[in-house]
């Protein structure tokens, strides 16, 4: 089994995080498939999803060797526990929980808490957080990134809320250690149709955006 250190490189080496969010769990499988054969090694399961710890066992079992498998939306020690108990290899959090972070810190899991401000975004660094979700990162823009980078070059930030292909590569040149998407990166009609395709060029073409933008810095 790969270390911490090593599924944290392979995650911020992929540079997206795919972000799953459903009404249903019969299709999320055939999903996280699709994203990974187009080139995403880290996909996120929110645990706002119904089922979601019983999705996180099967895609660990299905995917270990190909996918980092994470929790989302995780909002307390409690849930952190129980994700991590079913195999989750990475946890998101929207909101800064020291608290997660540390039980997260005791399990050796990854941990990406959600923070806003340059306050929170050091916070959650000291904390011991992983990498830090800027959330939500469209409000602020590229921009807010290069800007906070600037004094903070040691956190590692990912992006999360609106990222899209228009400003996936921006948000990498300005900063950013990777990108989070989630509905625009999975169509629902294409979900809905089993246009498995879809899904699967729309992730490649976000792995490219990321990897062009990481050549425009080298």
């Amino acid at each position: 089994m790969p270390s911490k250190n090593e599924q944290l490189q392979t995650l911020k080496d992929s540079g997206v995080v795919a972000v799953i969010r459903s009404d249903r769990s019969d299709e999320l499988v055939q999903v996280v498939q699709a994203i990974s054969e187009g080139g995403i090694r880290a996909i996120e399961i929110t645990m706002t999803t119904p089922g979601a710890l019983d999705v996180i066992k099967t895609c660990v079992a299905k995917f270990k060797t190909s996918v980092l498998i994470g929790a989302g939306t995780i909002l307390d020690t409690e849930t952190a526990r129980v994700a991590i108990l079913a195999g989750a290899e990475y946890l998101v959090a929207p909101t800064l929980n020291p608290a997660v972070i540390e039980l997260c810190r005791r399990y050796n899991k990854i941990v990406i808490p959600g923070a806003l401000t340059p306050t929170e975004i050091l916070t959650a660094w000291e904390c011991g957080a992983d990498l830090v979700k800027v959330f939500p990162a469209t409000t602020m823009g590229p921009r807010y990134f290069r800007d906070v980078k600037g004094p903070l070059p040691q956190i590692d930030l990912i992006p999360t809320g609106g990222v899209n292909l228009e400003n996936a590569g921006d948000f990498i040149r300005a900063g950013a250690s990777a990108i989070a998407v989630g509905s625009n990166l999975i169509d629902k009609q294409a979900v809905a149709r089993g246009a498995w395709q879809v899904i699967r060029d729309t992730a490649r073409k976000y792995v490219e955006a990321v990897h062009n933008a990481r050549q425009d810095k080298a």
